[in-house]
C-alpha cells in the first residue's frame, strides 16, 4: 500500500532555560489513502507533538527535524507560505475542545467559508453553499439555520460537528483528530466516530486518530502505533497488537482499563444523605426585551438514599441532572423536596447553620487544575479548609495533618512546597482528593474526577479512591459519562435523562440487562454492544 504520509526518523525538542528538552526520539510513521492509524500513549508520550510538528504548529522555541514525505514534498523542510498551501486544503487538523477552537465571536458560517475562500478560491455565494453542504454531511440539523448561529449556541457534540465539517470542506487527502472525542459523552462520542468512519470511508481519505483511548483504538484503527516518552514502542495491524502485545508498555496500556467490582454495602449501612423528591428548576430568558421567562426543569422529583460505605454512580448524557442534583443533594443549589444528613434535615438550614456540616460534605471536581489555586503551595491548597473548619489548630498542626494528607494519597510530603503547575494531572487529582479528605468527611462528592485523565492513571485514582473509602468509611457519589469506570467502583448506579430518574439498581442489574431504550442506548455507546 503506497503511503499518502511517510513520518521517518521524526525528533522534535523544545528550547527551555535548562536547554533541551527532547519530546520525540526516532518516531516512523505512514498513513495510506483510505487507511484509519491511531497514535496512542498516555499525556507526554509525544503523540501530538508529531503531528504539530507535521503541521507546522510547534510553538517557537519547538524544533523538528527528520522527514514528513506528503505529495513528494518534506513538509518539515518547507517555508510557512509553502505550508500554507497544503494546511487547511490537502491536510486538516480538528482538536479536542471545539469550544477553544472556534471563535466565539463569528457565526458558524463565516468561519465554514473563510477556508474556502482562503483554499478554493470560491465567491461568497458559492462558499455559503458550500458550508450548507458540508454542515449536511456531519449530520447537523437544519444547516441553513445552523451558519447564522453562534459557537456557544450549539451543544459539544455540535460544535465538533462543526470542527469536522471545516476539517472536510476542501476534500482533504489526510484528516488528522487529536482527542476529538474526550470531552464528549458516550452516546456522541459514538456517533461522532461513526461519521469519521463512514466520512472516511466514502471520501477515501487517510485518518491518523490520536487518542489515550485504547476502547477507540480497537473500533475504527486499521493499524495502531505506540508511543511512550517520546519514541514508538510497538507498532502493526490492531487485532494483531490487542491480541499479542510485544512490548511491556503496551502490555500495561492494555491492562489499564478499569476493572474490579465493588461489592454492596449491607442492607443494615445506616443511610448518611438522603434526598426525597428532590426538584430543582431554573428560570430562563425573561429580562427588560425578552418576554416571560421560561421555567426550565433540570431535577425533576428524584429521590435517592446513600449509606455508609456505600458509592451510587450517577450517569447520563450532558444536561442530564447529574451534577445539579448532586449541588442540591450538598445544599449548594437551590432546590425543593427534603435532604437529610446523618437523621436530620437539612434543607431549611441558612448558610451559618449548614456552616458546621460542609466539613462533613466535600467535594472533588473534574478539572484539579482549575479547582486549585495558582497562588497557593499544594500544603496551602490541602489545608486550606482547616482555617476555616478547625481555626484552632497551629501551623505546626496543620502541617502535621497535610503530612498525613499526603501520605494517604500517596504523594511524596517533601513536594507539599511546591505549586499546583509542577504536578502532573493524576498528581493534581490527587491533591483535589487530599484537601477534601483532610477534613474527614462523610460525604465526599466526586464530579467526573478522572475523566481529563489516562486510563492507566484513572486505575489508580480509582484504587486510592476505594482504600480510602475502606480505611474512613466513606461514602460517594461518584458522577460520570464514562461507564466503565462507574462498573468499577459504584456498588449501585442511578441512570438520569432530562433531570428524571429513568433507571437504577446494581451495576449488574443496570449494565447487563438494562430495562429501558435509553440506558440500552448508553450501554451500547459505551461497550459496543
Amino acid at each position: 500500500m503506497t503511503a499518502l504520509l511517510a513520518i521517518s526518523n521524526l525528533h522534535v525538542a523544545f528550547k527551555t532555560a535548562d536547554g533541551e528538552v527532547e519530546a520525540v526520539k526516532s518516531a516512523n510513521f505512514t498513513v495510506a489513502a483510505g487507511e484509519t492509524v491511531a497514535i496512542v500513549g498516555e499525556s507526554g508520550s509525544g503523540k501530538s507533538q508529531s503531528m504539530m510538528a507535521v503541521m507546522g504548529l510547534l510553538p517557537k522555541n519547538g524544533i523538528a527535524q527528520g522527514t514528513a514525505s506528503f505529495g513528494g514534498q518534506n513538509l518539515l523542510a518547507l517555508s510557512k507560505p509553502e505550508l500554507n498551501a497544503i494546511r487547511g486544503r490537502k491536510i486538516t487538523m480538528i482538536f479536542q475542545e471545539p469550544m477553544t477552537s472556534l471563535d466565539p465571536l463569528y457565526r458558524i458560517g463565516d468561519q465554514l467559508m473563510e477556508p474556502l475562500r482562503a483554499h478554493s478560491g470560491l465567491s461568497a455565494a458559492e462558499a455559503w453553499q458550500r458550508a450548507i453542504e458540508v454542515l449536511g454531511l456531519v449530520k447537523i440539523p437544519d444547516p441553513e439555520r445552523r451558519m447564522r448561529s453562534y459557537p456557544h449556541e450549539l451543544s459539544g457534540g455540535q460544535r465538533q460537528r462543526v470542527m469536522i465539517a471545516m476539517a472536510l470542506a476542501n476534500n482533504p487527502s489526510l484528516l488528522i483528530a487529536d482527542e476529538p472525542t474526550t470531552a464528549l459523552d458516550v452516546t456522541i462520542q459514538a456517533e461522532i466516530l461513526e461519521l469519521l468512519a463512514s466520512l472516511q470511508k466514502n471520501l477515501g481519505m487517510g485518518l491518523i486518530f490520536i487518542t489515550h483511548d485504547l476502547g477507540i483504538v480497537k473500533r475504527i484503527a486499521h493499524r495502531v502505533y505506540v508511543m511512550r516518552k517520546g519514541e514508538v514502542v510497538e507498532g502493526g495491524e490492531t487485532a494483531r497488537v490487542f491480541a499479542s502485545p510485544k512490548h511491556d508498555y503496551t502490555k500495561a496500556l492494555l491492562a489499564a482499563e478499569p476493572a474490579g467490582r465493588k461489592s454492596p454495602v449491607p442492607d443494615t449501612a445506616p443511610i448518611v444523605l438522603e434526598g426525597q423528591d428532590i426538584e430543582v428548576t431554573f428560570k430562563s430568558g425573561g429580562g427588560l426585551l425578552g418576554g416571560a421567562p421560561m421555567a426550565i426543569t433540570a431535577v425533576d422529583h428524584v429521590s435517592l438514599a446513600l449509606k455508609q460505605g456505600q458509592t451510587i454512580g450517577i450517569v447520563g448524557e450532558s444536561g442530564s441532572g447529574k451534577s445539579t442534583l448532586a449541588r442540591a443533594l450538598l445544599r449548594l443549589a437551590p432546590a425543593r423536596g427534603r435532604v437529610v444528613f446523618m437523621g436530620r434535615s437539612i434543607e431549611a438550614l441558612g448558610k451559618s447553620a449548614m456552616r458546621p456540616l460542609r466539613k462533613e460534605l466535600q467535594v472533588v471536581f473534574q478539572d484539579p487544575f482549575g479547582s486549585l489555586s495558582p497562588r497557593l503551595t499544594a500544603g496551602q491548597i490541602v489545608t486550606e479548609g482547616l482555617l476555616v473548619h478547625e481555626p484552632g489548630i497551629s501551623a505546626a498542626g496543620r502541617d502535621k495533618r497535610a503530612i498525613q494528607a499526603f501520605e494517604e494519597v500517596q504523594i511524596d510530603p517533601a513536594l507539599r512546597n511546591r505549586y499546583p503547575h509542577e504536578f502532573s494531572g493524576g498528581q493534581r487529582q490527587r491533591l483535589a482528593i487530599a484537601r477534601a479528605i483532610i477534613l474527614k468527611p462523610k460525604v465526599l462528592v466526586l464530579d467526573e474526577p478522572t475523566s481529563a485523565l489516562d486510563r492507566h492513571v484513572q486505575k489508580q485514582i480509582l484504587e486510592l479512591l476505594r482504600s480510602l473509602q475502606a480505611a474512613h468509611g466513606l461514602s460517594y457519589l461518584f458522577i460520570s459519562h464514562d461507564l466503565a469506570v462507574v462498573r468499577a467502583i459504584a456498588d449501585y448506579i442511578l441512570v438520569m435523562k432530562d433531570g428524571k430518574l429513568v433507571e437504577q439498581g446494581s451495576p449488574d442489574e443496570v449494565m447487563a440487562s438494562p430495562k429501558q431504550a435509553y440506558t440500552r442506548r448508553l450501554m451500547e455507546a459505551a461497550f459496543g454492544h
